[in-house]
């Protein structure tokens, strides 16, 4: 195949691929790409973001905010347990948090509300294990997603007092209903201590990828339209989008290892642990 025939081979997977994810970086492009065609169409890394600026394939970056986490309440609140935590397999560091997704109500005058999507994710695979969308900030619906996580496990091996639930200290995960929960089946209650979203960094970059990739640019009319985009961006999250955190697998190819995966970027944090431990 000819250089310029590659070119728009390489152009058509970018376009497919954005069609699923449409604020996917080009490092993680590259990876999918070559990964699928690297023996008969590889492309190097510099040309391939030379591709993606010679056709506008590059993202640009947004924000928007809404307050989620409401800290001011008088449940009782649990240490962090995971400031020395590396987790070595699935099933071992569950994290949670909720994050809003915007919606028209009258795009007419400009008007539009948010929902909101309860998230937990294995810290170790990156797997999103739990999902659930309100339209308010209930506890009703980071317990449909806890619910949902649970029903994966089978064997009861989260019952061996090893599986650890951390959140922020916001009143849906303090509440006597979300605790109770995760007491009963014997599960610890881990919680950050300040409001710094770095005590809970895995969760916030899921959060962010989400919103601000997955959902990037979506115009969305209704809750039931959110949920069936949601229903595609987990599928294709937890399938196949690459991490580079971890070594270039998806989310379901890494629930199937143990032991640690390597990083293709530095963590200061494990590498501190690690001394500490050493």
């Amino acid at each position: 195949m000819s250089r310029l025939a590659d070119e728009a081979f390489c152009v058509e997977y970018i376009k497919e691929i954005r069609g699923k994810d449409p604020g996917i970086g080009g490092g993680k492009l590259w990876e999918m790409y070559n990964k699928k065609f690297g023996k008969e169409h590889g492309v190097g890394y510099n040309r391939f973001y030379d591709i993606l600026e010679k056709y506008n394939l590059k993202v640009r970056k947004k924000k928007r905010r809404a307050r989620t986490t409401n800290s001011d309440h008088t449940y009782p609140t649990y240490p962090d347990l995971t400031r020395e935590l590396i987790p070595e397999s699935v099933n071992r560091l569950w994290v949670s948090d909720i994050t809003y997704i915007p919606f028209w109500t009258f795009p007419e005058r400009g008007i539009y509300d948010f929902c909101y999507l309860s998230l937990v994710t294995d810290c170790y695979s990156k797997e999103i294990i739990g999902y659930s969308v309100g339209a308010t900030l209930a506890t009703l619906y980071p317990m449909q997603a806890l619910d949902m996580a649970l029903k994966r496990i089978k064997d009861g091996r989260f019952l061996n007092d090893s599986l650890i639930h951390h959140s922020d200290r916001g009143v849906q995960y303090a509440s006597y209903e979300y605790t109770g929960r995760l007491k009963s089946l014997g599960i610890k209650i881990s919680m950050t201590e300040t409001g710094d979203p770095k005590h809970n960094a895995v969760a916030e970059r899921v959060n962010n990828t989400i919103k601000n990739e997955l959902l990037k640019d979506m115009e969305f009319f209704s809750i039931d339209g959110v949920k069936a985009a949601l229903e595609a961006a987990i599928d294709f999250y937890n399938n196949e989008r690459p991490h580079m955190s971890l070594d270039g697998m998806t989310p379901v190819e890494a629930s199937k290892q143990v032991g640690e995966i390597k990083k293709r970027w530095i963590s200061y944090r494990e590498k501190a642990i690690k001394e500490v431990v050493a």
